[in-house]
């Protein structure tokens, strides 16, 4: 999910892109301020799709692996990441320290839709879950 853009207007009040449900500021905003920490695998991922969405590079930067980290990231601004479905998870629980999710995330490119498939790998590092790497499908 890539390429560095302009910060997209999401509200404390708006629905959160991960899919949840719930409010943006109750759901992913606070792991995006780094005011708290994903307790799974699973919430990480959601807080990075959503980064994708509102263009938010400092968590997606923050939540990479040091090892496999980009030293910068542009976000393409004309991809709008729309939509998560999570597929599976493998690990990545409360008292793991590595763990796996699939995922299939939605997207519109210069008005196309898409579709990203992947099977992200997560380590605890430090007590905290960190993006290691993933494999993509075509979709």
């Amino acid at each position: 999910m890539g390429g560095r853009g302009a910060e997209r207007k999401t509200t404390d009040t708006s629905a959160c892109p991960c899919g949840t449900g719930r409010g943006y500021g109750e759901c992913c905003a606070p792991l995006h301020r780094a005011e708290t920490s994903a307790a799974t695998a699973e919430a990480l991922m959601r807080s990075r799709f959503s980064a994708f969405a509102v263009g938010d590079v400092g968590h997606l930067l923050r939540s990479w692996h040091p090892r496999t980290r980009p030293a910068e990231l542009n976000l393409d601004p004309r991809l709008r990441w729309t939509r998560l479905e999570v597929l599976a998870t493998d690990g990545g629980g409360l008292f793991d320290t590595t763990g796996t999710v699939e995922f299939r995330a939605h997207y519109r490119h210069r008005g196309r839709p898409g579709t990203l498939h992947e099977r992200s790998r997560f380590r605890r590092e430090d007590g905290a879950w960190v993006y290691l790497d993933g494999q993509t499908d075509d979709g």
